[in-house]
């Protein structure tokens, strides 16, 4: 896993409770790396479970909460980062549907080692969208978080649903109602 995600996570959890217990997550977790990361450097993914796991117990936050509200963060700091990327879409729908054919195919190319998630999307109407996704490192819930984050840069309000396909995690199915003004009249 890119160290960027690592090095975001420190500061996400430094913005939310300061350094201390950074300092007390990087001392306290079994890391191999030693807590060391650079944002260019690769790291097993199971050291940000270690991590989500003891902030978690910290802060009283689930793992799946504290992953999402991560993933709102990463996506501002994606938007930092890499605006270009972002500001070529005109919706949140757009956004996440290039996901595959374009978001990643570019991170790809900045980061060639990286192993991102596979996505497969599909767009039954123009105000539902399906995010199939696909990983063994079993983070949807980070991806649901950037599927908020995302709505939110876009100032759009949806539905998510999330349906575990596979009993391990690295299968899930997100389903996106975008929530429209559009009111009958009687």
């Amino acid at each position: 896993m890119k160290g960027i995600v690592f090095t975001q996570f420190l500061n996400h959890v430094e913005d939310q409770f300061g350094y201390p217990l950074v300092d007390t997550l990087l001392l306290t977790t079994d890391l191999p790396s030693g807590g060391v990361y650079t944002s260019t450097g690769t790291y097993p993914p199971e050291e940000l479970n270690r991590l989500v796991a003891g902030f978690s117990r910290a802060s009283g936050q689930s793992q799946p909460e504290t992953l999402r509200h991560f993933g709102q963060y990463l996506f501002g700091s994606f938007l930092t980062a890499h605006e270009h990327f972002i500001q070529t879409a005109p919706d949140a729908f757009s956004f996440l549907a290039s996901v595959p054919a374009y978001i990643h195919v570019e991170v790809q190319k900045l980061y060639p080692e990286a192993e991102l998630p596979h996505f497969t999307i599909a767009q039954p109407d123009a105000n539902t969208l399906h995010m199939r996704y696909q990983s063994n490192r079993r983070m949807a819930d980070l991806a649901y978080g950037l599927i908020q984050g995302t709505l939110a840069h876009f100032n759009e309000q949806a539905q998510i649903t999330c349906i575990p396909q596979s009993a391990d995690g690295s299968l899930v199915d997100f389903i996106i109602v975008r929530q429209t003004d559009d009111h009958d009249s009687a």
